[in-house]
Formats: structure tokens, C-alpha cells, sequence
């Protein structure tokens, strides 16, 4: 007997994944695996013609289509779910990836930009809470993956920052801490439901709009993720 291959093992075909942040650097490569897949892909974006446009530009054979969604606005995710539920009748995976961030360091963060930081969070619970219930109600598994940062897990490097910016965001490392620690949390609590949840901790990574390379793009991992 054969072993199956890659692909099959990680077939997505007749599943639905929604990616919120989708066109940015991160968000739009996840994406394209996702569709390489096999994955219905539904990219969100707070910009409902950008999101149409990069999931445009979706390989595959399903049909993918951009919806606008802002994360940082809870009480508007219940309409835009609904949305994506009518168009495609399920979602299958959920992609938190979508990001306002706050480059104010801890020498000027204010402590109602801090606390806007942390709202990030409560968006990401809220649509997971949504998709975890979608998927009980009708009898099925699903998973969902939470976008963190390595500064979830360790602490900054201060001699990377030197004469970049006076240190990395302490709400950011906040936020991202906070976020691997609720994918524990949901993760033992949902279990039981067939809802699968973790989290990726990227660490730097270039991208077009990263000035220069190596430590300078450490900072790019929080900046360039579109909401």
C-alpha cells in the first residue's frame, strides 16, 4: 500500500478558510497556500475592493472572493460572518491574521494607545468564538489559527533597534503574549469540540517595504500586517 502524498494529506478541497488581514505580506502568502490547496479562501480587508482584488489573484480551481472586515470592530463581525456563511455555507478555517498596529514605543505609548493595541485581541476572540460556534451547530470540525509573534514568547533585543527607534513596542509584546496564551485557553476548552486551535509565531521577515535586511526588518513583522 502506497503512502499518500503531501497533497493529499493537506487537501483542502470543499473547505472554506477565511483569512482576515489577507492582502498584506503575511495574510496574502498563507492565503495563496491555502488556495494552492484546494481551499475556498475568503480574504478580508477593511477595504472590501482591495480584498476582491487579491483574492482575484487566488490560483486554484475554487471560487475565492474578498469581503470587508474590521476586526477592531467586534460588534460589526457578526453581519460580515453572516455574509460569508450565505455565500459559502461554512467556514472551515479561520486564519487570525489581520493587524492594526502602534509603533509607539514604551518611552511614549500613551495608555489609550496601549489599550487600542490590545484590541486586537478581543477581535481575534470574537470571530473564533464565531466559527467555533457555526462549526457545533453543525456537527462539524474545524480549525483556527492564531497569528502571534516570536516577542509573544521572548524578549526584545535592544541592540537591534539602535538607531532604528528608541525599542520595539511594548504594547505589541503585549498583545502577541497575550494571544499565544488565549490559543492555550481556547485550545484545551474546544478540543473537546472538534475545533482545533493554534497559533504561528513568526519571527522577521523581509518583505518590499522593509528597509534594508536582517535585524532592521524586525520591526516589519508587526507593521506590515494589512487589518
Amino acid at each position: 500500500m502506497s503512502e499518500p502524498t503531501i497533497s493529499q494529506l493537506f487537501d483542502l478541497t470543499g473547505r472554506v478558510a477565511l483569512v482576515t488581514g489577507g492582502c498584506g505580506h503575511l495574510g496574502s502568502a498563507m492565503s495563496q497556500a491555502l488556495a494552492e490547496a484546494g481551499a475556498t479562501v475568503v480574504i478580508s480587508s477593511r477595504d472590501a475592493n482591495r480584498a476582491q482584488a487579491a483574492a482575484d489573484q487566488l490560483p486554484g480551481n475554487a471560487p475565492h472572493f474578498g469581503i470587508a472586515l474590521d476586526h477592531m470592530q467586534p460588534e460589526t463581525l457578526g453581519p460580515r460572518v453572516e455574509e460569508i456563511l450565505q455565500r459559502t455555507g461554512r467556514i472551515d478555517v479561520l486564519v487570525n491574521n489581520g493587524h492594526e498596529a502602534v509603533a509607539a514605543d514604551w518611552t511614549t505609548v500613551t495608555p489609550e494607545q496601549f489599550t487600542r493595541q490590545l484590541a486586537n485581541a478581543t477581535g481575534y476572540f470574537e470571530l473564533s468564538r464565531m466559527v467555533r460556534n457555526h462549526a457545533v451547530e453543525r456537527g462539524a470540525a474545524a480549525s483556527i489559527v492564531l497569528v502571534g509573534s516570536m516577542y509573544g514568547v521572548v524578549g526584545s533585543y535592544p541592540e537591534a533597534y539602535a538607531g532604528v527607534c528608541a525599542a520595539s513596542p511594548v504594547a505589541y509584546h503585549a498583545l502577541k503574549g497575550s494571544i499565544v496564551h488565549m490559543t492555550r485557553h481556547l485550545a484545551v476548552y474546544w478540543a473537546k469540540d472538534g475545533v482545533r486551535v493554534n497559533c504561528l509565531s513568526p519571527g522577521p521577515f523581509p518583505a518590499e517595504k522593509a528597509p534594508g535586511s536582517g535585524w532592521d526588518c524586525a520591526q516589519q513583522e508587526w507593521s506590515l500586517r494589512d487589518r
